[in-house]
Order: C-alpha cells, then sequence, then structure tokens
C-alpha cells in the first residue's frame, strides 16, 4: 500500500509540472531519490510514465490518457447534454460556467466554459474540491441520502479551507435543508476567499443526482448579479437538462 500511496504521489506532481527530474521528482514527494527511481522504472515499464530520449526527465505516460478517456466516456452523454447549458450561462453572466459531479470525497469538474470577464476562474476540468466548501458539491449533497453524507463527514471537524468554510456536520445539515428548499446552493467563499458561487443540481431519470452546473465569480460580481436571479437561471437550466437525461420531476428520497 506504501508502494501504491507513493506512486500516485509521483504521478500527481508530474501532472501538475509536466516535467522533472529524478531530484525535482524526490523534492516535490519527500520521498529518496532511491526510492523515486525505484517506482519510476516500474511507471515507465508499464507505460504511466514516459523518460525523455534526451533530457532524461520525466513525463506522463500515454497510459494516463487512456485511463483519462475511460473516465471521460462515463459523463460524455452527460457532457453533451449540459454543454450548450452552459455556454448560453456564461453568456447571459459573462461568467465561468462549470459542470461538476460528485465521486466521494471530491467534487470533479467535468466541462467549464471560462468567462469573458477580466477575473476568470479558478478550478479547472479534472479539478476536485471537498463537497461541503463548494456550492455545486453543496447543491449535490442536498440530494445525497443523510447517511452517506455523515459517513462522508466522519469523523469532525470538517476540512476549513476559509473562514467562513462549514466546518461541523450540524452547520453542513442545516445548510443543506437550505439548499432543498430555495432548490439551488451558494458557496459564498467557502472554498476560496474572495471567490463565490451559485449552483443547481441535475437529476437523472431515476430521479437521482447525478451532477451540478455552477456559475462563479469573484464575491462583489455574484452579489451585484444577484445570488436570487442566478440560483433562478441555473435551476431552470439544471432542470431542463434533468428532463434531457429522463427526470420525471420527482427527486428520489435524500434520507431526510
Amino acid at each position: 500500500m506504501q508502494s501504491v500511496g507513493r506512486s500516485i504521489d509521483i504521478l500527481e506532481a508530474l501532472a501538475g509540472a509536466g516535467e522533472l527530474g529524478l531530484v525535482e521528482l524526490a523534492g516535490r514527494t519527500g520521498l529518496q531519490p532511491s526510492t523515486v527511481h525505484r517506482l519510476l522504472s516500474t511507471l515507465v515499464d508499464r507505460g504511466y510514465v514516459l523518460q525523455h530520449a534526451y533530457t532524461g526527465r520525466y513525463l506522463l505516460g500515454y497510459k494516463v490518457v487512456e485511463l483519462a478517456s475511460s473516465v471521460s466516456k462515463r459523463t460524455e452523454h452527460l457532457r453533451a447534454l449540459a454543454r450548450p447549458h452552459l455556454v448560453s450561462i456564461q453568456k447571459i453572466t459573462g461568467e465561468t460556467a462549470s459542470l461538476t459531479v460528485l465521486e466521494p470525497p471530491s467534487t470533479v469538474y467535468v466541462d467549464q466554459i471560462e468567462g469573458s470577464r477580466s477575473v476568470r476562474m479558478f478550478a479547472h476540468v479534472g479539478a476536485t474540491v471537498p463537497p461541503h466548501t463548494s456550492a455545486a458539491g453543496k447543491a449535490m449533497l442536498a440530494f445525497t441520502p443523510a447517511e452517506l453524507v455523515a459517513e462522508l463527514y466522519d469523523p469532525e471537524p470538517l476540512e476549513q479551507l476559509t473562514p467562513h468554510t462549514l466546518t461541523t456536520l450540524a452547520a453542513l445539515e442545516d445548510e443543506l435543508t437550505r439548499v432543498r428548499r430555495r432548490g439551488y446552493a451558494i458557496d459564498n467563499e467557502e472554498h476560496e476567499t474572495g471567490v463565490s458561487c451559485v449552483a443547481a443540481p441535475i437529476f437523472d431519470h431515476e430521479g437521482a443526482v447525478r451532477a451540478a452546473i455552477s456559475v462563479s465569480a469573484p464575491t462583489p460580481r455574484i452579489h451585484a448579479a444577484d445570488t436570487a436571479e442566478l440560483g433562478e437561471l441555473l435551476t431552470n437550466r439544471a432542470g431542463e437538462i434533468s428532463r434531457a437525461l429522463g427526470f420525471d420531476g420527482v427527486a428520489a428520497a435524500s434520507g431526510r
């Protein structure tokens, strides 16, 4: 298990940097160069890492792309349905519109249309964030069975990213009740200081929450746009996507 964890650390370091030498990789992962070299040999043999023929530096290999393609296929239909709405939302608001899915313990960005205004956003496709810190995550958690939410956040306290992050399960459950009542979620600088977000859930043909769409921007612009209006826009668009997925208007019981 230790070798698996260390190998993942190496892959993540390469993903963040592009190309790295052996000593650089050791420094970024906190491992001994001899350990990194041993693990790299296996990763290179399996095609997950490539070594540049001239520089000797390492980069991610084709097998990583193959794995990513398999993940992408899981959301291909959802992304195709949602993309026109993301484009429209971005044009209406001028802000970054995103599509996310819940893959515990993370919210994962699977598609995004960048904002056209001077300050753009923040998380990118493939990025993961703790669900309780984001509007999109809370929009999905609100319709996730209560026992699964409790399991996800045991033990407490919840990870705190900013002074505004919810840090107890009780506070999160209260917030999820508000999300269900109004139909959309708000992130008021809970993931990143100065950044706010509004999101609405998407449901599939079984009434289970499938994804969320969101708009993110610097907090003053979100407040100036009126979160209620953004919530209505996103709820309407999420409803259209849900109906395209076969949703009949009755969400599955959340266990609350």
